[in-house]
Order: C-alpha cells, then sequence, then structure tokens
C-alpha cells in the first residue's frame, strides 16, 4: 500500500509540476507582492521604524517568508477547486490508485513551489543587504521551520479548495493569513503596539514563528519561541490534515 501511494503520488506530482512550469506567473504573482511590501518598508518605513536592530531588511525577511507561503498557497486551493469543479479529480479517481495520492501530489506540488518562491524572495533580499552569518545548521534550522510552516498552510489550503463554491472563495482563505505577520512581531517590536493590540501579536502563532526564523539568522538563542511555534504549527497541521481528509472523503465518496 505505502509502494502504491508512493508511486502514484510521484507520478501525479509529475504531472502537477508541469502544469507549473508552463505556467510560471503563479510562481511570479506569488512573490510580486511579498517583495513589493518589502521594497515599501525597507526603502519608505524602514528608516521611521526602530528595531534595535542594524539592518531593517535583516529584521523583517522573516515575516516577509511567511506572508510569501501564505500567498503561495492560495494557488494551491485554486488548482484544487479547479481540478474539482472541472472534473478532473473524478476522472482520476476511476483509475487504479490510491485515492489519497491525488491529494498528496497537490499538497507537494504547494510544497516545491513555495520553495521557488521563496529562493527567489530571500535573493531580492541578499540584493537589499540581507545578510547573516548563520552557519550550516541554523539555515537548516530555518529551513525546516518554514517546511513545517509550508505543510501546516497546504493542508489548510485544502480544505477550501475542496469545499468552496468559486475560485474566488477558494483562494480567499489566504488573506487572512496574509494579514497575520503585521500584527505580529514581523515588522515592528511588539513593545510598541497598544495593549490589546500587544496581546494578541505576543500571542498568536506568526510571532514565534518570526522571532525563531529572526534568532536563527542572526545566531541568538532561541529560547522557547521554537517550541512555541513548532507547537503551533504541529497542532494546527494535525487539525488541518484530518479536516481535510474528512473533506476528502466527503467528496469522492
Amino acid at each position: 500500500m505505502a509502494k502504491s501511494l508512493l508511486g502514484d503520488t510521484t507520478v501525479l506530482l509529475r504531472r502537477s509540476l508541469r502544469h507549473i512550469m508552463r505556467s510560471p506567473d503563479t510562481i511570479i504573482t506569488t512573490v510580486i507582492m511579498p517583495i513589493a511590501i518589502m521594497l515599501m518598508f525597507v526603502y519608505v518605513f524602514g528608516g521611521a521604524i526602530k528595531t534595535g536592530s542594524d539592518s531593517y531588511v535583516n529584521y523583517m525577511l522573516p515575516g516577509i517568508l511567511l506572508i510569501t507561503i501564505a500567498s503561495g498557497v492560495s494557488y494551491t486551493a485554486y488548482r484544487i477547486f479547479g481540478e474539482m469543479s472541472s472534473g478532473i479529480f473524478e476522472r482520476l479517481q476511476s483509475l487504479p490508485i490510491v485515492r489519497s495520492s491525488v491529494l498528496w501530489a497537490h499538497v507537494l506540488t504547494s510544497m516545491v513551489a513555495n520553495l521557488i518562491s521563496l529562493v527567489l524572495v530571500v535573493g531580492v533580499a541578499v540584493l537589499m543587504g540581507f545578510r547573516s552569518g548563520a552557519g550550516f545548521l541554523s539555515w537548516l534550522a530555518v529551513a525546516g521551520v518554514l517546511f513545517l510552516f509550508t505543510l501546516t498552510l497546504t493542508w489548510i489550503a485544502v480544505i477550501p479548495g475542496l469545499s468552496a463554491q468559486s475560485p474566488d472563495g477558494a483562494g480567499a482563505f489566504s488573506f487572512p493569513l496574509i494579514f497575520l505577520p503585521f500584527v505580529s512581531s514581523a515588522f515592528a517590536p511588539t513593545e510598541t503596539m497598544p495593549g490589546p493590540v500587544r496581546a494578541f501579536a505576543e500571542n498568536q502563532p506568526m510571532t514565534s514563528i518570526v522571532n525563531t526564523i529572526r534568532d536563527l539568522f542572526a545566531q541568538n538563542p532561541v529560547g522557547n519561541d521554537i517550541w512555541f511555534a513548532l507547537a503551533w504549527c504541529v497542532g494546527i497541521l494535525i487539525v488541518a490534515y484530518v479536516f481535510a481528509r474528512t473533506v476528502y472523503h466527503r467528496k469522492i465518496a
């Protein structure tokens, strides 16, 4: 069963990746907004925001990476909705393949597409002055956190992709996820925020994830933030995965 799942998923993954390579505009569209936000904050607002950091692009890059992922997974929901509404899911299910392989192929496609987007955004950040003295293990830890975060948001994206009634509805779920980093420590220290806003910012997932990545880049001790970040991601991932699989089985039943 596991061997069949792996083989079927690999075949369907190649199919999805070919579609992306034929339409690179989806990845370009994904990175345009995060890069535009990065340019605006660094060159327009950066001088007015006191972060205690020598380089504002170093400070804000972790939040930009999370926004990039949140923007990217909206296309995952859109792709799933498109195949559901066009009947492609039903055609694939009629083939002698493991049913869950269709879903896993979309999830892995999202992981690959977001990896490309993240590399492009980091490349632009380097051109803007981003520098990190982090060693291999720190970069590996950053990659691990981003991988887990991407996987979590991707499984969240599967749910509206399967259940939305329109393409706009499938992609609209990502708007709150894109907005959340703005109410976190991503662009300004939470200490500068009013009481209720600060309380929310300090106790939502994005802040612990941003702080973890920022400390890893800066070679600072990560403290408890990494455990909060992992707990948030794993907890949400489990709930999203179970709910997505439930919706999927109801749709193909």
